[in-house]
């Protein structure tokens, strides 16, 4: 997830997150809607990119007519304007982007073409014809913790993170506390890659968890890599942006998925009814919304934790937070008061970790 490489996104995603204002005014594409696709990546990257892809025939469905895609857009303005602009030339209204890195073309873009509707996953930039969207993830992977405890039979858990931001933090967290619902003293080993997407560096992070002992691997990075270490080490791990079953049957018990179809296809049907509001500080979708979900459960996980795992979930979609007090950090510095849940301007600059979490400092 190369869109969110740089540190300067703490303070500028606070900011998005922040108190919220009056929504814009209503906006209207002009003539019938085209939408079209613009990914980071290729669209068979095992991850991040070809979870959108996977939503496109949904999309489609929604639209009623089908969506054209351009693969591997780098993160700058000279390789992403030219084929938004040709897009645009051939009548699409509707651009739909994939990057964090995105985030001010989009903005430019949005700028000088008014009449067009703009939708950016993981950005940080919003406008009257523009909304960035992300999911909260913390949701899917507290229940990968719950999955990953208790296929443990160590309660020596693991995860291979790319950087210590508050996107992954607040993953490691969650996982750690629905971890902890299973086996109250599961503990959660990090290594952290340094890069969202390098195989050899995830190879030797889950390589190294294992050989401390550690028999379920969690993960916050592009590739199936760490499944696949597990796979062929022998212990089990849950996944982040698709089933990565697929690349690891025997091992993946859970994975954090994408369901960006399920949030999209609303959006673009709004755009249709001319009742589309961007959000201001941009779209933040959980479970409920569309965001992220869960494939779960493997044969490690029992029946009955299963069913504990899929009342947590629901328990979610009612509205019931992760994250709520009374809860100190690893150092014990109060966090949240009792009966305080988090809010979104705090998600977005978790720099901490809660109890059980072993990490670099």
């Amino acid at each position: 997830m190369i869109r969110r490489k740089k540190a300067v996104i703490l303070a500028a995603a606070a900011s998005i997150f922040a108190a919220s204002l009056a929504s814009a005014a209503e906006f209207k594409v002009e003539g019938a809607p085209k939408a079209a696709v613009i990914l980071f990546g290729p669209k068979n990257d095992g991850g991040w990119s070809q979870a959108f892809e996977e939503a496109r025939p949904a999309l489609e469905k929604a639209l009623g007519a089908k969506i054209p895609m351009v693969e591997k857009v780098s993160e700058d303005s000279a390789s992403i304007s030219p084929p938004v602009e040709r897009f645009i030339q051939r009548g699409y209204n509707i651009i739909i982007g994939t990057a964090f890195g995105y985030s001010d073309t989009f903005k430019k873009l949005s700028e000088s073409y008014p009449k067009i509707a703009f939708l950016n996953a993981s950005g940080i930039t919003n406008g009257p014809n523009l909304e960035s969207f992300y999911g909260r993830t913390y949701q899917s992977q507290y229940l990968c913790g719950m999955a990953a405890a208790a296929a443990s039979k160590t309660g020596k858990l693991g995860f291979v993170a790319a950087n210590p931001l508050p996107v992954v933090n607040w993953t490691i967290n969650a996982y750690e506390l629905g971890a902890r619902t299973i086996n109250p003293d599961a503990t959660l080993t990090v290594v952290f890659t340094g890069s969202w997407n390098d195989p050899v560096k995830e190879r030797a992070a889950a390589s190294a968890l294992i050989d401390e002992g550690i028999d379920v691997i969690g993960q916050h990075v592009d590739t199936p890599t760490p499944q696949i270490v597990a796979q062929e080490r022998g212990v089990y791990g849950t996944g982040h942006h698709r089933d990565l079953t697929e690349f690891a049957p025997k091992a993946t018990q859970c994975s954090s998925v994408w369901t960006w179809a399920k949030f999209l296809a609303p959006e673009i049907e709004k755009i249709k009814a001319g009742s589309w509001e961007p959000a201001p500080y941009g779209a933040f979708p959980g479970i409920k919304e569309g965001g992220t979900d869960i494939a779960c459960c493997g044969p490690a996980v029992s029946a009955d934790n299963k069913k504990k795992i899929m009342a947590a979930r629901q328990s979610i979609i009612d509205g019931n937070p992760v994250f709520t007090g009374p809860l100190k950090d690893r150092d014990g510095k109060e966090r949240l008061a009792a009966n305080v849940a988090i809010t979104d301007p705090e998600l977005w600059t978790m720099d901490w970790f809660v109890p059980g979490v072993i990490s670099q400092k």
